[in-house]
């Protein structure tokens, strides 16, 4: 997958919006006002945070050595991962762990906000 793919299946989910609050080259991809996935535009290679189940995430950087703890986040609950070599659909699956976890985070009305839009 490249960001472009990566970037398109985010933004076709409810209430994502993008921005670049930290620099030009970090994309943050937000559901309401809440981060679930950063992307570094620049990096080589392509590499994501995202937020998994704290056991899905021991699993995931046992199984795979693009996987491991994100840099300045929590790392219990937050994953870097580098692209390269990785299927297209467990890059998915986090993807949508990411978002589904950091969707049920938000507050009652965000989250009524945003799937009546």
């Amino acid at each position: 997958m490249d960001a472009n793919e990566i970037l398109e299946y985010c933004l076709s989910k409810k209430g994502v919006t993008e921005s670049f609050p930290f620099d030009n080259e970090t994309l943050v991809l937000k559901v309401g006002t809440k981060v679930f996935l950063l992307m570094g535009l620049e990096r080589q290679p392509l590499g994501i945070n995202v937020k998994t189940d704290p056991e899905w995430s021991a699993e995931l950087r046992e199984q795979h050595p693009q996987i491991t703890g994100a840099y300045h986040m929590n790392k219990t609950h937050w994953n870097s991962v580098v692209i390269d070599g990785l299927k297209k659909d467990l890059i998915l699956k986090m993807i949508d762990q990411s978002y589904e976890l950091v969707f049920k985070s938000l507050t009652k009305k965000v989250k009524e906000e945003i799937l009546n839009s």
